[in-house]
């Protein structure tokens, strides 16, 4: 898996927001066939991290490096939809507008496959419909890179066992999965690969098996 080309990385890539240091510097590769895990406590940085390899935020210094042809998908914390349109109005949109002048079959598989009301408003749907649309709408075009913040949060354990088997079809598929969690269970079970983040600087950046030899002295989440 080492020895595969990035599919996405950043360089030296830092944010700041004002005199505040979001992100120091960070250099991270994203390789085909990986699930990473990305954790540490609140505040350090771990969706700032996201938002940037996702290209929502610019690096105030270094750069987000994408390879050729490869779609990046996000699901941010806080589900990016329209509280007026459906399920399926939401999928459409967000299909047109990245180019799909025909994305109906997907949508109607995005929907079955997420188990979807389609008749309300997102504004009426629940908690845990609104963060299934919101991972739906970060599958429209197949990405090959999925990158998800904390996206079980809202979620039955049904709807977290869908999302996992979506992350392991799509890394076995050759793709990669970075995840923020602070759930140490869900890290275990389905990372390959461990990043811990704190005070806005990679501190750990090494297999699962070398986190498990390590963590027990570690104060991530402090």
């Amino acid at each position: 898996m080492t020895g595969r080309a990035p599919l996405l990385g950043a360089r030296g890539a830092a944010r700041r927001f004002g005199a505040r240091t979001a992100l120091e510097p960070t250099d991270v590769d994203v390789r085909g066939g990986e699930t990473v895990g990305l954790i540490g406590p609140n505040g350090a940085g771990k969706s700032t991290l996201l938002a940037l390899l996702a290209g929502a935020l610019e690096p105030s210094e270094g750069t987000v490096e994408v390879a050729d042809g490869v779609r990046v998908g996000w699901v941010p914390q806080r589900p990016a939809l329209y509280d007026r349109l459906t399920a399926r109005e939401n999928l459409e949109l967000f299909a047109r507008l990245d180019g799909d002048r025909e994305p109906g079959a997907a949508v109607t598989g995005l929907i079955r496959r997420f188990d979807l009301p389609d008749d309300r408003p997102a504004v009426a749907m629940s908690v845990g419909n609104r963060q299934r649309l919101n991972v739906a709408l970060a599958l429209l075009g197949e990405p090959r890179v999925l990158l998800l913040d904390e996206p079980t949060a809202s979620l039955d354990p049904g709807q977290r066992r869908r999302l996992w088997e979506t992350v392991v079809e799509l890394r076995d598929a050759g793709g990669a999965v970075v995840f923020a969690t602070q759930n140490l269970e869900e890290l275990d079970r389905y990372a390959d690969r461990v990043v811990v983040l704190q005070r806005g600087r990679v501190t750990f950046d090494g297999t699962t098996p070398e986190w498990d030899r390590l963590h027990a002295e570690e104060e991530v989440f402090a």
